[in-house]
This record gives C-alpha cells, sequence and structure tokens, in this order.
C-alpha cells in the first residue's frame, strides 16, 4: 500500500485493537504518525500496540467508547502520550444478533446504539473542542453500507450506522469554518472477528450483494481513510466514501 505524508501527526483509532482499525493504524505509523490505539480489549489492545511499537510510537488506552467518563479519561492518557490529537478515527463498533426486527432483543439494541453510535457522540464531543483550538483536524467515522441501504435481520445496526452518516454530516458543516475535515466511510463487509456475531445466512447474504465478488480488503478501507486524515484533504468536508465494491453508489 502506498504510503500518505501524515509526519508530526498524531491521531487515535477507536476499535483499533484489530480489524480494521488495526489496518488504519498500521498505515498511519508506517506513514508517519504517533498513534494512541482505543480498544475495550485490554490484553487485545496491548498485544496490538506490542506488535506496532517496532515500526513507530504507539500507545494502548483501554477504553469504553459507550461511557463519556471513560473517553474523557482516555483523552487526558493520550495527550500525555502525545500532547495533543490531530486526527480521530472512529471506528469501534458491534454488528450485534441477526434478527427480524420484532424479535429484535431490546438489550442488544440498546447495546448497539450505545456503541456505535453513542460512542461516536462521546468521542466526537470530547476531542472535537481540543481540534478547533488548534484549528486543525481529520475526523473519520466508520459507517457502513447497512447505514445506506439496510439489511434485512440488521436492524439495529443499520439504524446506528445511517446515525453515523447523519452525525457526520452534521458536524461537518459545523466545522466547516476551521481547518478541520469531517467525513466517514460506508464500507461493505470485511472478513474481521466481527463475523463472529453474524449468522453465516446473513454473511452470505452481503456477500451476494457486492458486484466486486468478494469482501472488502482491511488495508482497502486503510487507503482511503489514511488520505482523509491527511492535509491532502484540505476541501472536502461532510462527505460519504463509499467501499462497497459497486453495491452501493451513491
Amino acid at each position: 500500500m502506498n504510503q500518505i505524508d501524515l509526519k508530526n501527526k498524531t491521531a487515535v483509532v477507536t476499535g483499533g485493537a484489530q480489524g480494521i482499525g488495526l489496518a488504519i493504524a498500521e498505515l498511519m505509523i508506517d506513514s508517519g504518525a504517533t498513534v494512541s490505539l482505543w480498544d475495550q480489549d485490554h490484553k487485545l489492545v496491548n498485544e496490538a500496540t506490542a506488535r506496532l511499537s517496532s515500526k513507530g510510537n504507539v500507545d494502548a488506552v483501554t477504553v469504553d467508547v459507550s461511557d463519556l467518563d471513560s473517553v474523557k479519561n482516555a483523552v487526558i492518557q493520550t495527550k500525555n502520550f502525545m500532547h495533543g490529537i490531530d486526527i480521530l478515527v472512529c471506528n469501534a463498533g458491534i454488528s450485534g444478533p441477526n434478527e427480524k426486527l420484532w424479535d429484535y432483543p431490546p438489550e442488544d439494541w440498546q447495546k448497539i446504539m450505545n456503541i456505535n453510535i453513542n460512542g461516536v457522540f462521546n468521542c466526537l464531543s470530547t476531542v472535537t473542542p481540543i481540534m478547533i483550538e488548534n484549528n486543525y483536524g481529520r475526523i473519520v467515522n466508520v459507517s457502513s453500507v447497512a447505514g445506506k441501504e439496510g439489511n434485512p435481520g440488521a436492524s439495529a445496526y443499520s439504524a446506528s450506522k445511517a446515525a453515523v452518516i447523519a452525525i457526520t454530516k452534521s458536524l461537518g458543516k459545523e466545522l466547516a469554518n476551521y481547518n478541520i475535515a469531517v467525513n466517514c466511510i460506508t464500507p461493505a463487509a470485511a472478513k474481521t472477528q466481527i463475523f463472529d456475531q453474524m449468522k453465516e445466512e446473513h454473511i452470505q447474504y452481503m456477500l451476494g450483494k457486492i458486484p466486486r465478488g468478494r469482501f472488502l480488503k482491511v488495508e482497502e478501507a486503510a487507503s482511503m481513510v489514511a488520505w482523509l486524515c491527511s492535509e491532502e484533504n484540505s476541501f472536502t468536508t461532510g462527505g460519504v466514501f463509499d467501499l462497497s465494491g459497486g453495491r452501493s453508489t451513491y
């Protein structure tokens, strides 16, 4: 993968211990950024940090993004490590069970909303003031093609990811007078551990919808995110960038 110039930039990647988040963090480190990995899995995030430490400056923060106090504490720890936050990638999320809406367990619905959209709000509302003070920032929220189209059997996930698109558009407009870009990506499914939460029939449904005929590679997502987080992306904000392999071309 090509490297993007992120030298002297500081970045936070939530859900950074595995999957798309880990791939984003790795490319950012390779591109010169100092990175703080945020993840609720203490063991996994420390293992990921140990592996990436040979490439550059990286720190591990155990955080529950659905808990505002936890996020605030994570910001303090992160600022102690890298003295600022230039880049924020809100990637942490869960898929939840695959059930019809009328059979959807309310506790699972609430958990998905707490992590997938309340978690994004918590991170944005806490980190954005730091970027405003510095008049610089790049934010990328990881949504999903499900947020555009809605997947059957995944109403909670689809609704939460649609909300991520909307919050991106709103914040992008609110920060348009600053040198802060806020965008989101809408990937099709990538083969990561999130598949462990899904039924096989749902996985095959998603694959069958992708004209490319394969799942997204995490490195492909990382490449798009890295550019969106670079100084080269100096104009586009509030945008939704497709990574669906042709499924959703709007």
